[in-house]
């Protein structure tokens, strides 16, 4: 697990990311996921460096089936942002931080 991305679960889901003053980027991962863990690394450079803009959060999709059902996530990594509580972008696979940024910068 990445140092600066809060780890969510079914039970914290709603606190966390739906009521955040900020926009709430959700890394739908699991432990199986070699994509996963290259997107690791990444999301927590993210969380840093954009901490003023928005919150960086995972959800292990292997003990919160409840998360991932309600937002219809069936790949793994599944990267979608919330805004006010709804998600506005949805992003499936690993990629490369800078194309993340321009991919957030349209929603952030």
């Amino acid at each position: 697990m990445a140092d600066h991305v809060l780890e969510v679960t079914d039970a914290t889901f709603a606190e966390q990311v739906l009521q955040s003053e900020l926009p709430v980027l959700v890394d739908f991962t699991a432990d199986w996921c070699p994509p996963c863990r290259m997107i690791a690394p990444v999301l927590d450079a993210v969380a840093v460096e954009e901490a003023h803009r928005i919150k960086v959060v995972s959800v292990n999709v292997d003990f919160n089936p409840e998360t991932q059902t309600a937002y219809g996530v069936l790949s793994m990594p599944t990267l979608i942002v919330f805004k006010g509580g709804e998600p506005v972008k949805s992003m499936v696979g690993a990629r490369a931080k800078a194309k993340l940024l321009r991919e957030l910068a349209e929603v952030v």
